[in-house]
């Protein structure tokens, strides 16, 4: 069976990208990925597809993980801002790899479930907040980086304001039929954005309900 390295190293390389950073796979280790699915789905936490957290939501592929979080660069010393908390999974990973993480879920009862689970497990440098994630949380901004775990059509204006030059987020867009593509945007120190397409991906609709802003 091929551990989750292997499986960077198969599909990374399609992309050209290096193999997966030690600190990068020490945080998907050191992570119980089984403590935040249901018990029913315990057994298949490491396989390498999505699986149902309830409401409608994903925890996704222990791949897609591991390449979001390769994708921003992280750093000790990183104030990261995830937009989509859904179970905490991808926010743990996180917390174990750079100083402090702002995630935001707007569906009440996962954020109440990841906000509890996080601490209960130990991840004191990540905060939950409960709201729309278009707007961001510019309480806290300016961010070193970004993660967006659903597909928008566009990035949020609020989202590239709160981001720090230089800085990285890595989003989904959604693109003509259907279709979905992962990609870097990388600000630059002068507010230049740098749009990097990856590879195809499936995430759940990104939903801003303040107004009917897309």
């Amino acid at each position: 069976m091929r551990t989750l390295s292997d499986e960077f190293d198969v599909l990374g390389s399609r992309l050209g990208l290096p193999g997966l950073d030690p600190d990068i796979l020490n945080a998907l280790r050191t992570v119980p990925r089984d403590a935040f699915v249901s018990k029913e789905l315990q057994e298949h936490a490491w396989e390498n597809h999505p699986l149902s957290i309830g409401h409608g939501q994903t925890i996704s592929q222990p791949f897609i993980v591991a390449l979001m979080t390769a994708l921003i660069q992280p750093q000790k010393s990183s104030r990261v801002l995830e937009v989509g908390t859904g179970c905490g999974y991808q926010a743990a990973v996180l917390s174990v790899l750079v100083d402090e993480v702002y995630t935001i879920e707007r569906i009440a009862p996962l954020a109440d479930e990841a906000k509890a689970r996080l601490k209960a497990l130990g991840y004191s440098n990540v905060h939950v907040l409960c709201a729309d994630g278009y707007a961001g949380w510019p309480e806290h901004a300016p961010y070193d980086a970004m993660l967006v775990t659903a597909g928008a059509l566009s990035m949020p204006p609020p989202l590239l304001e709160q981001l720090k030059g230089p800085g990285r987020c890595v989003i989904p867009i959604e693109e003509r039929y259907g279709r979905m593509d992962l990609r870097l945007i990388e600000k630059t120190k002068t507010g230049k954005l740098n749009e990097i397409s990856t590879i195809p991906v499936s995430f759940v609709p990104f939903i801003h309900t303040n107004d009917d802003t897309p």
